[in-house]
């Protein structure tokens, strides 16, 4: 079997340009950003993602706290795709103020604190389960980062798609690119992972079946989350797009056939939750 090394896996990753650079930033029509509107039932969803995306520095400091974070080429991506996933946020809170939202300066501030002390606990126990299993968990965490990444994507596509809005969509399009490239670092890296350790192909197959969450859930309140999901991937059809664009390239990793969990629990999230306006309710 011809397995890719770590440090192919890199190199190709840090060839790979920024699209998000400080003249891109620059350059994105701010002015333009009021000229078109943005449905109201919208901005939740706009705020969860520059939250997620916000809270990306508390998952970076939760992994190298891991034999996965230690790995010196696994580090290297992390400390690239922390500073991009940082950026994400910044600019996605950029244009919810040219918006005319009323956003405090403290914003980050108010989000690192508004995580709950039961989700920090929690990862707190997860962190120190994975450092007793040790090197075995890393396909298990390559796994959970290719579909996150890739549903992030996906969302992305589906809010250029709703709110079509001309800045939104270039910000969201260079958002969507560097996304990825993380996208491919967590794909191939989890491939290579889950070939080369039978024990970790089938640890990294049962977390995923047993404990896979849509991205953000726990950091942020499940309504919160429920909302985004049956907002974006409600209408008919959406949910067949992430079959295509995240399932099925998740059951061609190693040991991941017949992968059912991301259709079931967004299914689930989708029929029992009726967005309305900037709320939720419960069917």
């Amino acid at each position: 079997m011809n397995v890719e090394t770590k440090i192919e896996i890199l190199e190709w990753y840090e060839r790979q340009p920024r699209s998000l650079t400080p003249e891109f930033i620059s350059a994105i029509p701010w002015d333009s950003v009021r000229k078109y509107p943005v449905d109201s039932s919208l901005i939740p969803v706009l705020l969860y993602m520059r939250d997620v995306e916000t809270l990306t520095d508390m998952y970076y400091m939760e992994m190298r706290r891991t034999p996965t974070g230690r790995d010196p080429v696994i580090g290297k991506f992390m400390e690239r795709w922390g500073v991009e996933e940082a950026t994400h946020g910044e600019v996605l809170n950029r244009f919810l103020v040219e918006t005319g939202i009323d956003i405090a300066d403290d914003w980050k501030t108010a989000v690192r604190a508004s995580v709950s002390n039961s989700y920090r606990f929690n990862t707190y126990l997860i962190t120190t389960l994975t450092n007793l299993i040790g090197r075995k968990f890393t396909a298990t965490h390559m796994t959970f980062g290719a579909i996150h990444e890739m549903t992030t994507a996906q969302a992305y596509r589906r809010m250029i798609d709703l709110a079509r809005h001309p800045v939104l969509t270039l910000i969201l399009t260079a958002i969507i690119r560097e996304e990825s490239a993380h996208t491919q670092f967590y794909l191939r890296m989890a491939r290579r992972e889950l070939a080369v350790n039978e024990t970790a192909k089938r640890l990294a197959r049962r977390m995923i079946d047993s404990f896979w969450c849509p991205v953000g859930q726990g950091s942020k309140p499940k309504r919160q989350t429920d909302y985004v999901i049956s907002t974006l991937f409600g209408a008919r059809g959406a949910l067949a797009i992430l079959d295509k664009t995240v399932t099925q390239r998740v059951q061609q990793l190693p040991g991941f056939a017949g992968l059912t969990r991301i259709n079931e629990k967004l299914e689930k999230i989708c029929s029992e939750n009726i967005p309305i306006m900037g709320e939720w309710q419960t069917s």
